[in-house]
Parts: C-alpha cells; structure tokens; sequence
C-alpha cells in the first residue's frame, strides 16, 4: 500500500465516545466513513464496538458535581482525569477488536455537569489533553460550546447526524433518543428537520429505582410493569413548564432530578415506591408521545435509541400512546435500520469528528436556534 493510499484510508476512520446523562459508562465505536472530500455521503462501517462501565464511585462523584458543592474546580479536574482513563480504555478495547486500524480522530463528548445555555454556557467534563497523550491520536472534544456561543442551545446535536444517516427522501420517520433525557429529531419527508430535548428519559426512573433497590436502572421495566399508574402524581408531573415551551430547547439533570421529583411527590407520602414507578416510566411515555404528535403526526416510523430502547414496558407504551393520539407511527429500535441503539449516540459524536476534520458545519441552526451553521470542537493534536 502507498503512503498516499495509508493516509487515505487513515483520513477515513473515527472513534466516537459517548458517556450520557444515564452516568453508566462509555459507550465507543470506530467507523470507517466512506472516502468523501465534502462529508455529503454518510456511508459508513462500523469497524468495532467497545463499553466500558462506570464504577458506583465514579457514578457518586459526577452526581456530586451536578449540584454546587464546596471545591467543585477541584472536584472537577480529578473526575475529568478518571474519566479520560475509561476513555482511554475504551479506545484501547477498540483498537484491539480492529486490529489496530488507523485512526484519524477520536471525537469524544464528555459528561455533561451542569447545562445552562440561557446563561450562555455548558460544561462537559474531560481532559482532551490527556486523552491525545494517552492514546496518540488526535482528539476532537467540547462540541456544544461553539453553538451556545452563537446563540443556541448546544443541544440536542444528534438530529444532524440522524438526518444525514437515517433520513429517507418522502418520508416523515422521528428519531427518539432515550437516554437519561429523552430527545427526538423529526425528519420529515421534504428534507427538513426540527429536533429538541422533551424532557426526561430514563433519569427519574434510574434514580428511584436506586433509591429502592439500590439497582442502576429498572431491567425491561419489570418492576414498573408491577405497578399501577397513579393518574393524579401523573398530572402533577405533566404539569412542569419546561414540557410545554416551544422548541428550541434542551433540558439536563439541571432541572430533571431527585430533588424536582421529590417536591412533586408531597401530598403523595402514602403511594407505593412501585406506583411511582409505574407513574415515572408513562410520563416519560406521555412526554415523547405528546410531542411526536405534535410536530410529527404523520411519521411512519419511530426509531428509538439510547437505553430506553430496551425498556420494553417504555416501548410497549410509546406505541399505545402514540395510537390514542391517532399517530399511526411504528415504534422499533435503531437496530431495525442497522444500527444498534446503544451505538448511536457514539456514532454521532465519531462523525460530528469527522465533520470538524472537513471544516463542515455540525449543528443544525434550525433545531439548536444558533445564530447559523458552525463547525463545532477543537482540537488536541496526538
């Protein structure tokens, strides 16, 4: 092979790394994107696929930092540095299932602590520095700060990806990502797309399942299916203002959290943990499918990614819901277009890599509210 052809196929190639609001680990692919000078074609072989779980330490110490706390730059910079190190290790498990391909970036996200764009900022944990000494690749991080400071939310950016990949011409499809936070990306059948944050995803119902069984999250939704929804808690939920903002907006554990869930439950001492449960996996429901028929009712298809795709009571009821709205939309996983939900995200944030390496724009001014198209990221050169 000639340097020129190495360095070709090098150009090609991407690990994507995603750690989410869920706060359970990483997950990473590497991608080979097809041989483009522009970014226009989104052709693309996932190469290796890698998770690395976080521990309930690290999982205490981001939680932490979600609220104000004493020595927080402190606090920050050492949960910055063990999370570089699970990156690390993801890119190192990679590496090893592609037998050592070359990699050209490694586009990483960070973990989201605090969201506050209407203050003009975001902040995603992570040492990039460390990262390109660790693993000697040049690495692309801090994407949503470019678009906060042109205006917009900095969230959600995953609907210019699931437009460039799962977009169809002449048909409406949404696709909802649920992962801590819920957001979908309406794609309709005229090319358009719109996008946005609806408000929780699993995040409530990790926390108090937790709380009672010590478990990070509720497995296919069993504990919630045990329980009984109760109609008034369900309305007093449904009742927060952010749910009911027109787009552009983007949401986080800044507003979704134990304490909000907490103040929402009083007058309600007396319900069983398991009907709360029960309450909290149809509100996350109820919001998605408020929302789809709303800006989409004329979908065919509902794709959903993230961990609420394998929480078969939240998907067994985001198709009833979506029904009784006269929304005649399917509901499937990713994996029904060939991409497994737990990889999306991760994939996102490899071509969002790629599309800073092309000085092309990645949000969409459209779904964010950004003043236009930017390149979003900076780079830490290996």
């Amino acid at each position: 092979m000639s340097m020129q052809q190495s360095k070709n196929n090098q150009a090609q190639i991407y690990i994507g790394m995603m750690s989410g609001t869920s706060l359970d680990g990483v997950d990473g692919v590497m991608v080979r994107f097809p041989d483009i000078d522009d970014g226009s074609d989104t052709g693309m072989q996932i190469l290796a696929t890698a998770y690395i779980p976080f521990d309930a330490e690290l999982r205490q110490r981001a939680m932490r930092l979600q609220q104000a706390s004493d020595d927080e730059l402190h606090h920050e910079a050492m949960l910055a540095n063990e999370l570089v190190q699970a990156y690390a290790a993801c890119v190192k498990k990679l590496q090893a299932a592609a037998e050592g391909q070359a990699v050209h970036a490694i586009g990483v996200h960070g973990q989201t602590i605090r969201h506050r764009p209407e203050l003009g900022y975001t902040r995603q944990t992570n040492n990039p520095s460390l990262l390109a000494e660790l693993t000697g690749i040049d690495v692309i991080a801090d994407f949503r700060s470019r678009d906060v400071a042109a205006g917009g939310q900095g969230a959600p950016l995953v609907p210019a990806f699931h437009r460039a990949v799962f977009g169809r011409a002449g048909v409406s499809n949404v696709v909802a990502n649920i992962g801590g936070i819920s957001n979908i990306s309406v794609l309709a059948a005229d090319g358009s797309t719109r996008g946005f944050d609806t408000g929780p995803g699993n995040v409530l119902m990790d926390a108090w399942v937790q709380q009672h069984h010590g478990k990070t999250y509720d497995v296919n939704g069993n504990w919630a299916a045990q329980g009984t929804v109760i109609p008034a808690l369900l309305s007093r939920l449904m009742g927060e203002a952010y749910l009911h903002m027109p787009p552009p907006k983007s949401t986080g554990r800044d507003l979704f959290h134990m304490a909000w869930l907490q103040a929402r439950l009083q007058g309600f001492e007396t319900a069983s943990a398991v009907d709360v449960q029960a309450t909290l996996c149809e509100f996350t429901a109820q919001v998605l499918a408020n929302d789809i028929a709303r800006y989409a009712a004329d979908a065919a298809h509902v794709y959903v990614c993230g961990g609420g795709a394998f929480n078969r009571l939240l998907m067994q009821r985001l198709q009833a819901l979506l029904a009784a709205q006269s929304c005649d939309a399917a509901v499937s996983s990713t994996a029904a277009l060939g991409v497994a939900p737990e990889q999306v995200e991760a994939l996102a944030f490899a071509w969002l890599a790629q599309r800073f390496c092309l000085r092309l724009p990645g949000n969409l001014a459209e779904v964010t509210g950004a003043r236009g198209g930017r390149i979003l990221g900076a780079l830490y050169p290996a």
